[in-house]
C-alpha cells in the first residue's frame, strides 16, 4: 500500500507540473478536465490491473495493455516536464534579479518571475505527441511490423559445399502475449518464404507455460527448411516467472513444451549437437541451454554440448542470451565461427537507421542487443525477437526474421 501512495503521489506531482503548459496555452475548463480524466483512467486501470495481476499465471494481455496505456501515458509528461524545467530554470534567476536589484526586495518574489512563454508550452507538447503517437502506433501496429533482416557473412575456412548456405534465425516469439492470430500466420509464411536451408529457434517459445503455444502449433508446424528446424530454450521457457502449485507442475510444464516443440518440428538442442552434412562436408551445429549474466538462468554447458563436435569444425551455436557470448564463447579456444542469441528484444524500443544508426537503452545493459557483431574473428547475431513481452508493442526496434547467408572467402573490399 505504501508504494502504491508513493507511486500516486509522484505521478500526481509531475502531472500538476505538467499540466501548467496546458493552462498556458488554453483556458478551457473543457480541455482541463478531458487531461485529469485521461490521466485517471490510466493509472486507476493500471492500479486496478496489478491488483489482479496473478503470480500463478504471469502478465495477462489486460496486464500489458495497462502498462502499455501507461508508458504512453508517462513517456510523454516526461519530455513536457524537462522542457518546462529548462524554462524555469531561466524564469526563476530573472524574478530573484528583478526582486533583489530593481525593488529591492520591495515586494512578493513570485511576482517578478516572468510569465511562462506560450510558444515554449507548444513547443513543449508538440515534442510530446511524437512519443505518444509513436507508442500508441507500437502498440497497435509496431508489435507486428515484421522485418526480413538479411546478412552475408564471410569465412575463409568454411566447407566449400556450404558456400552460399542460407541459414533462418527466429527468437523470443512469447506465444502467450500474441492478440491477433492472422498476423502469426503472416509471419510464418513470411518465413517460409525465405526458403532457407535450416531454420534455427534460439529460444523463449513462451511467457512461462507451455499451454501458451496451444492456439499457435498448427501454425508453426507449416514451419519448412530443407535440413530441419532446430531450437534451444531460453530463460522464460522453464517457467521461472510464476508460482507453481508444486516442483512436479513446474517440471511436468518443462516437459510439455519440448513435446510440443517436438511436435511442431524442432529438434531441440538440450546442450547436445548435430552437424549438417553435404557432399562429404559437415558443419556443426551446436545449441546450449540458457546461460545468462545478472540472475538468469546458467544451465548451458558448452563444454557438454561441443563433446562431439571437433576443433576444427566449422562451428554455429544457438545461445539465447547474448552475454554468453561474451563471458564464455569468443575466449574458449574452440572458435566458434557463428553464434546466434536474442533475449534482448533491442527493448522493443529505440531508434534504427539500416545500416547507419541504431540506439536503444537496452545498450546499457547488453554489449551486443541487436545486429550483427565481430570480435577476434567470430561473429555473433543478435535477433531482436518474433514477438513481444510486458509492453505490448514495438516502438523503432520491430519484430525480426533474420536471413544469414555463409560464403567461403574473404570478404570483398
Amino acid at each position: 500500500m505504501i508504494r502504491w501512495v508513493i507511486f500516486i503521489v509522484l505521478i500526481g506531482i509531475a502531472d500538476f507540473y505538467a499540466f501548467q503548459s496546458l493552462r498556458t496555452i488554453t483556458k478551457s475548463n473543457w480541455w482541463y478536465a478531458f487531461y485529469w480524466l485521461f490521466t485517471l483512467v490510466i493509472v486507476g486501470n493500471f492500479i486496478i490491473q496489478f491488483y489482479s495481476f496473478s503470480r500463478s499465471n504471469g502478465f495477462s494481455q489486460s496486464n500489458s495493455l495497462a502498462v502499455g496505456l501507461l508508458i504512453a501515458l508517462v513517456v510523454p509528461k516526461v519530455l513536457v516536464i524537462a522542457i518546462m524545467f529548462g524554462e524555469d530554470v531561466l524564469r526563476l534567476p530573472q524574478g530573484l534579479y528583478s526582486y533583489f536589484m530593481q525593488d529591492g526586495g520591495s515586494s512578493t518574489t513570485i511576482k517578478h518571475v516572468p510569465e511562462r512563454r506560450k510558444f515554449i508550452s507548444k513547443i513543449a507538447l508538440g515534442v510530446a505527441a511524437v512519443p505518444f503517437v509513436s507508442i500508441l502506433y507500437g502498440m497497435y501496429k509496431g508489435k507486428y511490423n515484421f522485418k526480413v533482416l538479411k546478412y552475408t557473412l564471410h569465412f575463409e575456412d568454411l566447407p566449400t559445399a556450404f558456400d552460399g548456405y542460407k541459414l533462418t534465425q527466429i527468437s523470443d516469439v512469447h506465444s502467450g502475449s500474441f492478440d491477433n492470430v492472422e498476423k502469426v500466420s503472416y509471419a510464418i509464411d513470411l518465413i517460409n518464404e525465405q526458403h532457407s536451408d535450416v531454420i534455427l529457434f534460439t529460444g523463449d517459445m513462451v511467457n512461462n507455460k507451455a499451454s501458451e503455444m496451444d492456439p499457435f502449433i498448427d501454425m508453426f508446424k507449416k514451419l519448412k527448411a530443407k535440413d530441419g528446424l532446430f531450437s534451444v530454450l531460453g530463460n522464460h521457457d522453464y517457467g521461472d516467472y510464476i508460482n507453481w502449485s508444486s516442483k512436479e507442475a513446474k517440471q511436468q510444464n518443462l516437459e510439455d513444451l519440448k513435446a510440443l516443440q517436438k511436435d511442431i518440428g524442432f529438434d531441440l538442442l538440450l546442450n547436445e549437437n548435430r552437424f549438417i552434412e553435404k557432399d562429404g562436408e559437415r558443419i556443426a551445429l551446436i545449441g546450449v541451454e540458457n546461460w545468462g549474466i545478472g540472475g538468469f538462468k546458467k544451465a548451458g554447458d558448452l563444454k557438454k554440448a561441443s563433446s562431439k563436435v571437433d576443433k576444427d569444425d566449422f562451428k554455429i551455436l544457438m545461445s539465447h542470451d547474448p552475454s554468453h557470448w561474451n563471458e564464455e564463447v569468443i575466449n574458449d579456444y574452440y572458435h566458434y565461427h557463428l553464434t546466434l542469441s536474442g533475449h534482448t528484444h533491442g527493448m522493443q524500443f529505440g531508434i534504427e537507421i539500416p545500416g547507419w544508426f541504431k540506439w536503444s537503452p537496452v545498450k546499457w545493459r547488453y554489449k551486443h542487443w541487436a545486429g550483427i557483431y565481430k570480435e577476434l574473428g567470430q561473429y555473433i547475431n543478435v535477433n531482436r525477437g518474433f514477438g513481444y513481452l510486458a509492453f505490448p508493442g514495438r516502438v523503432g526496434i520491430w519484430p525480426e526474421i533474420t536471413v544469414i547467408e555463409l560464403k567461403k572467402g574473404k570478404k570483398p573490399v
